[in-house]
């Protein structure tokens, strides 16, 4: 049975592929917004974050924060409100095995409005830091050496997406917490690029990953993966951004400081620069490092890009039920900046685990 559901999950995804490279140019569904984003590190359970860590599109406001539940932040983003569609991550800033998810978002009058819940390892409530971005991108990239795209998954169809080569994004379900990603026109010959993927759930925990990653010069095809409280695999919504030498903030006009990276042997010792060179961007063009500080703890070094206020977003990679986090707020030093540390678990154990991690500026 299982050999036929792969078989059967193949051709599923082939058909998409065939269909979404048919419609390439097409996208008019993917046009249909404004371009707004915003970005803020969320410090406080009531009022307004840490200036010095918010930024975005408005022109006027600041990002405030209103509790719910224990756990839970309402995170209203000024000015940036649009009807329907965009994209939130957030991830969580923790000494523990905690983790933060997206619950839902609207908009409110000219703003947006993001519902954010913390949760610890095991499904209680967690009263958790965490960094968080939105954005709502249109429109197409002129350089075939840029790409964008998101897809947001409700729970049981693509409910926003965006590709900024005007194809359009397909998800197949596999099998419980097991998706297939195809962003057709956003391919690159080898591995290039940064993923993230946060939860989207009100009803429960859920935390999502990256399982694979298979680039090809047709398209990305990203496997996510998703649990509940625990360890078991859980169907949930997500959300999913792929960048490719833009900044995790849209298909606006990239900032001139930005950084990604691909921590694909978390048991190097390090310091060490991830390969291929297109899974370590930096932008204006030095060379970030990864090197280990104790087990399943990474520092992350961007150099010349440290400017505030900036973002940091981090997400798993593997097949397992591994999650990261954000050990503390990341350190911006002269023109520098330190992720330290980025940690990942295996239940409430600290493990070596493959990360995806972007940081973004504003300058």
């Amino acid at each position: 049975m299982r050999l036929l559901r792969t078989v059967v999950t193949r051709l599923l995804l082939l058909c998409a592929m065939v269909a979404a490279g048919a419609a390439a140019g097409a996208g008019a569904a993917n046009a249909a917004v404004p371009d707004v984003w915003g970005f803020a590190y969320v410090n406080t359970n009531s009022g307004v974050p840490n200036l010095s860590y918010q930024a975005g599109s408005w022109t006027s406001g600041t990002v405030t924060v209103t509790p719910g539940v224990t756990g839970e932040y309402f995170v209203r983003f000024p000015q940036i409100g649009i009807p329907k569609g965009g994209i939130a991550h957030v991830t969580a800033i923790s000494q523990t095995a905690e983790w933060c998810q997206i619950e839902k978002w609207w908009q409110a009058g000219t703003d947006e409005i993001v519902a954010v819940r913390c949760y610890r390892y095991g499904g209680g409530p967690a009263k958790a830091l965490f960094s968080i971005v939105f954005d709502s991108s249109s429109g197409g990239l002129s350089s075939a050496a840029q790409a964008f795209g998101y897809v947001f998954w409700d729970g049981s169809s693509v409910a926003s997406d965006y590709n900024s080569s005007l194809a359009s994004n397909v998800v197949i379900h596999n099998s419980t917490g097991d998706w297939t990603v195809w962003m057709p026109g956003l391919g690159s010959p080898a591995a290039a690029g940064n993923i993230q993927v946060t939860a989207v759930d009100s009803g429960a925990p859920a935390r999502c990953k990256v399982g694979a990653w298979s680039p090809s010069a047709s398209g990305q095809k990203i496997e996510v993966l998703c649990h509940d409280a625990t360890s078991a695999l859980r169907d949930t919504g997500w959300t999913l951004t792929y960048q490719r030498e833009r900044a995790i903030t849209g298909a606006f006009a990239p900032p001139k400081l930005f950084a990604y990276t691909f921590d694909n042997t978390p048991a190097n010792p390090g310091p060490y620069p991830p390969v291929p060179a297109g899974v370590n961007f930096n932008y204006p063009g030095a060379t970030n490092t990864v090197q280990s500080a104790g087990t399943g703890l990474r520092l992350v070094t961007f150099p010349k890009v440290g400017a505030l206020p900036n973002d940091v977003q981090v997400t798993a990679f593997g097949p397992g039920p591994e999650f990261c986090n954000l050990l503390t707020l990341w350190t911006t030093s002269g023109s520098d900046v330190y992720v330290r540390d980025v940690a990942c678990y295996n239940g409430t154990t600290l493990v070596n685990q493959a990360s995806f991690v972007t940081y973004t500026s504003v300058y």
